[in-house]
């Protein structure tokens, strides 16, 4: 299906640091991944709190504020947009494909390094780099809500764009790498990444 030719210039000791390199790479992003997706996690908490605070309020009170209706909205982008990342690591994304559940692990793993190297970095790193003037705009005027006591500092929540790309861009490194070492023979899953003598490996 796919072969890949390893030069014989690159010894055994220099493949298998290659190799640890990339273990603790893609072990890293996924912590990091993990970490702030189970934080990020607790508000959907917060979110139906408030949700049920606005219903209770609205219709039991015949009172309502604009502000909490706006935190509403504002939890739910950035749980969306920080959370995108972990659900990217869990595979959670939906996917309108009936061909790549039938693939074998090298073919799923061939779309997924497709994917990540033509589609998902490139879209992630157009996104953070365009977002940046208009958020450096918003903090500039000190941009509020435009409704009358909406909340302040539009420009935290614009924020939440570039920070959830770039844990995306890192989770599609992360996949990339591992499809790549699934494709050489040499999976992630098989082997648990070492951190220890690496650097005396690379000495040697």
């Amino acid at each position: 299906m796919l072969s890949f030719t390893l030069n014989s210039s690159y010894s055994p000791i220099n493949l298998e640091f290659c190799m640890k390199i990339i273990h603790l790479v893609v072990h890293l992003i996924d912590g990091l991944n993990n970490r702030v997706g189970q934080c990020i996690s607790w508000l959907s908490t917060l979110l139906v709190a408030v949700v049920c605070y606005d219903v209770f309020t609205r219709y039991f009170l015949r009172s309502s504020s604009v502000a909490v209706q706006e935190m509403e909205w504002h939890i739910f982008a950035v749980l969306f947009l920080i959370g995108a990342a972990y659900t990217l690591k869990q595979d959670g994304h939906v996917r309108v494909d009936v061909i790549y559940t039938t693939l074998s692990p090298r073919g799923k793993a061939m779309i997924d390094l497709f994917g990540s190297l033509v589609f998902l970095i490139p879209f992630s790193i157009l996104v953070i780099w365009t977002c940046n003037g208009f958020i450096s705009m918003s903090y500039m005027i000190q941009e509020t809500s435009p409704d009358p006591g909406g909340l302040p500092y539009r420009y935290l929540l614009k924020a939440m764009i570039p920070a959830g790309f770039a844990l995306v861009l890192l989770q599609g490194v992360a996949m990339a790498l591992r499809s790549f070492c699934t494709l050489i023979g040499k999976p992630l899953d098989s082997m648990p990444p070492k951190t220890e003598n690496i650097e005396g490996e690379q000495h040697a």
